[in-house]
């Protein structure tokens, strides 16, 4: 399909409606393999994508989409975009991008990724499944045992100018395995985010989903006090991927983060930066341009424990006098534009995890919380979460702990920040984003349990 003619046909048969007008189309392609007692107990193969058709009439912006990427939707995607800008309400102003200067030179696709034939992926699968039985007799089941990849291409066309495309891929697999003593069952798992195939070794993920299932036999609850916690990275980097809406200039603007007027102002120890950065190599939002076109930028969000900047469009950077940090997001082709990091971390510092955790004589380390969507209030940055992890007795991992809540606030706890891992990993927290983080000690946070 020839995308520019597509589009220079819905500019010209739109223009006598819409004095500016962006084409934006989504396509992506994806495998899912899952395997159950030696069996594939899933495969499918996904397609999806579609077109939107921004369009400017009297100042305002209004929106249409199809799944149909053809001439026959042209006439609709012009009525509707023209009707639906109409009833806009909001009084702040939304533009057509006119393209950056320049744009870095991104690949973030890896052909060898592509190459790896089906009956590969499907062994991996299978051998991580088996490899998880055969480790020790107290594993019981194989709860989960999955791999998938995907596919993404990208294409911005706009009436000043802006043709723009890119695509990427990358892959995940994670196991679930049940450990089983008497009449106690333990979960353990593992996790693995990649666009390199080699990365994901079967052998070393069955281990350590097994080692994690069997070491929380037996686990109790531990008296309710505050303590020092060494929380596991992929852990931190999921509470921080829940908080992203409080570093957006939108949610700023509309009063519904603590943030508002708190540029160059402290807020967490010195010892964190939160970095968003478009170029990293492997991550899943690794992009030059984002989906309003705006060259992306690498940004420290949180510099040494001061805060640099807001994530910005267009929309809230005019609003703000400033321009864009290229954080303009589509969730899909039929949505409106929002705003999102991309590949979001915690920068990682110079403690060994064996460090982190030799520092404490009477604590926890936190491998798991439940809760996120439910248990954090992104606006008082307040948050209750169920967890289990390890009793840390001096400078030792002692003994399993579970049911047991976590409380807090984002802020005191960013503050009570002590040390930082140099053990970065990254993970898919909620909504999607690509988050990382190394293990982090924190100084004291609230534990109920006994």
């Amino acid at each position: 399909m020839d995308y520019k003619k597509l589009a220079n046909d819905i500019f010209e048969q739109g223009k006598d409606k819409m004095e500016e007008m962006e084409i934006f189309i989504q396509k992506s392609k994806g495998i899912e393999i899952k395997v159950f007692n030696g069996e594939i107990d899933k495969y499918s193969i996904s397609e999806s994508g579609g077109l939107s058709l921004r369009g400017i009439s009297n100042e305002k912006m209004g929106y249409a989409y199809t799944e149909k990427i053809d001439e026959s939707s042209i006439d609709m995607l012009i009525d509707e975009a023209f009707e639906n800008g109409k009833y806009i309400d909001s009084l702040d102003k939304e533009n057509i991008f006119a393209g950056s200067d320049k744009y870095e030179e991104v690949d973030n696709y890896n052909e060898g990724l592509n190459n790896v034939a089906l009956e590969d992926k499907i062994e991996f699968v299978k051998n991580l499944e088996k490899e998880a039985l055969a480790i020790d007799n107290k594993v019981f089941a194989v709860e989960d045992c999955v791999y998938e990849d995907f596919e993404r291409n990208r294409y911005l066309i706009n009436t000043k100018g802006v043709d723009l495309s890119d695509k990427s891929n990358g892959a995940f697999s994670y196991i679930s395995v049940i450990a089983k003593e008497g009449e106690d069952t333990k979960t353990g798992l593992s996790y693995r985010i990649s666009n390199d195939f080699s990365k994901f070794n079967y052998k070393e993920m069955a281990k350590e989903a097994v080692e994690e299932a069997i070491s929380l036999l037996g686990a109790t609850s531990i008296k309710s006090n505050n303590y020092p916690v060494v929380f596991k990275n992929q852990i931190f980097a999921e509470i921080i991927g829940a908080f992203i809406p409080v570093f957006s200039a939108e949610e700023v603007q509309k009063g519904l983060s603590l943030l508002k007027d708190k540029i160059g102002t402290k807020l967490a120890n010195e010892k964190l930066s939160i970095v968003d950065d478009p170029f990293l190599k492997g991550g899943f939002a690794t992009k030059a341009f984002d989906d309003e076109g705006t060259k992306t930028q690498y940004k420290k969000i949180i510099d040494n424990g001061v805060l640099n900047t807001y994530l910005h469009n267009w929309k809230t950077a005019e609003k703000d006098g400033i321009e864009s940090t290229g954080n303009g997001c589509r969730t899909s082709y039929k949505s409106s534009l929002s705003i999102f990091p991309t590949n979001l971390y915690v920068e990682k510092g110079d403690k060994t995890f064996d460090e982190l955790i030799g520092s404490i004589d009477n604590g926890l380390y936190i491998i798991n919380v439940a809760g996120l969507h439910s248990g954090l209030n992104t606006v008082s940055g307040d948050y209750s979460l169920s967890a289990y992890g390890y009793e840390i007795e001096n400078g030792k991992i002692k003994r399993p702990v579970n049911q047991i809540t976590i409380a807090g606030n984002l802020y005191e706890t960013l503050m009570n920040i002590e040390e930082i891992g140099n053990d970065l990993s990254f993970t898919t927290a909620m909504g999607g984003a690509f988050v990382g983080s190394p293990s982090v000690k924190i100084k004291s946070i609230s534990v109920a349990g006994e």
